[in-house]
């Protein structure tokens, strides 16, 4: 039988495989979507263009994004369990060089869907805004009982989101969303091998 995981005997890990592929077949999905809607609906995507002061404005993000997530890891409990259950699916069975694909992968075709394609087809105002980051949480809702860490993610699209808007450049939300996935798996990483010695 299969080693459960601590906090949610429901939950199965995963091996290093079924998490890379998983994570390649989802972006292709993302960006399959995305590439759909461009194909038939009257939307454009909102541009990426490469300039420093907005790849700077990403990092600073992405910095901010996780230290806030590490301050609502320990003031809100409800969030800490469920963060815990989804790194420990998704970081544990990888490998060091495979954080990079964990930042790159789910930072552009999330950020390609759901800032570049969806914010801009639902009209590019505090509407598209809160449906597209909605729809950002729901993504990353693995269970029920992780609805802490879809709120988080909710919230994080608003601030992905706003970026964008008030940026008019999809690299601000990308760098930010690239960023904080791997400042966060690498922390939380480098935490958990730092225990098991």
């Amino acid at each position: 039988m299969a080693e459960k995981l601590p906090g949610n005997p429901e939950i199965e890990p995963l091996t290093r495989t079924q998490v890379l592929v998983a994570m390649g077949v989802t972006a292709i999905m993302l960006l399959a979507v995305a590439k759909l809607w461009l194909l038939f609906g009257s939307v454009s995507l909102l541009p990426v263009k490469l300039i420093g002061i907005d790849l700077l404005q990403g990092c600073a993000l992405g910095l901010a994004i996780t230290g806030g997530s590490a301050i609502v890891y320990h003031l809100w409990p409800g969030y800490r369990r469920s963060a815990d259950v989804y790194l420990e699916v998704v970081l544990k069975p990888l490998f060091w060089p495979d954080l990079i694909w964990l930042g790159l992968l789910p930072g552009l075709s999330e950020e390609l869907l759901f800032r570049g394609v969806m914010l801009s087809a639902l009209g590019l105002n505090v509407t598209s805004l809160v449906l597209s980051s909605f729809c950002f949480g729901i993504l990353h809702l693995g269970a029920l009982d992780q609805w802490p860490y879809a709120v988080w993610a909710t919230a994080v699209g608003l601030l992905l989101g706003y970026s964008v808007l008030a940026t008019g450049n999809l690299l601000v939300p990308i760098t930010a969303h690239i960023c904080t996935n791997l400042i966060s798996s690498c922390v939380w990483k480098w935490e958990h091998d730092l225990v098991k010695r």
